[in-house]
């Protein structure tokens, strides 16, 4: 299969999941927010786009506190973009893998005095005030995603446990 194909198929299964999940368990008929939640998920499905932000010697990082202070020293296009993945990233983790917290946010690691939730929903709202860049998300969604993050961490935990009882 073309890798192209591969993509497109794993947009349409997350598409198809996402809205069954966000609609049947939750009662959420908004396709906007639904068609941000499975593009993310399929963004994730590459580790390289889960750790896109990096430092200055092109090291990936993998704490939130790390991707903070690299935002505040970009311009306000870029920083949209960091605080848009801050609050991407600390959705999925903490909807996806909650269980991998404990790790992430283990002493004596830097994100350990932080809360993901808290995070990410300020990470949203930041991006969803400042100039996107060329392309991206509307102001809009971003806004919902900062506002509803608890609803979207909790679908998620909900679409993974229905895509393991297909898997199953």
């Amino acid at each position: 299969m073309v890798p192209n194909q591969n993509v497109a198929e794993m947009r349409r299964f997350f598409a198809g999941l996402t809205e069954f999940t966000f609609e049947t368990h939750l009662g959420v008929a908004d396709p906007t927010l639904i068609d941000y939640i499975s593009e993310l998920l399929t963004r994730f499905t590459h580790q390289d786009e889960i750790f896109r932000i990096r430092d200055q010697a092109g090291q990936p990082l993998d704490q939130v506190t790390d991707m903070l202070t690299v935002a505040k020293d970009e311009p306000a296009p870029a920083q949209r973009e960091i605080h848009r993945h801050i609050g991407d990233f600390t959705l999925f983790w903490s909807g996806m893998y909650p269980e991998a917290l404990r790790h992430m946010q283990a002493a004596p690691r830097k994100d350990m005095f932080l809360s993901y939730p808290a995070t990410g929903k300020r990470a949203y709202q930041i991006a969803s005030r400042l100039p996107p860049a060329e392309s991206g998300p509307e102001a809009d969604i971003l806004e919902r995603l900062s506002h509803d993050f608890d609803l979207c961490m909790y679908g998620l935990g909900e679409l993974r446990k229905e895509w393991a009882k297909r898997e199953g």
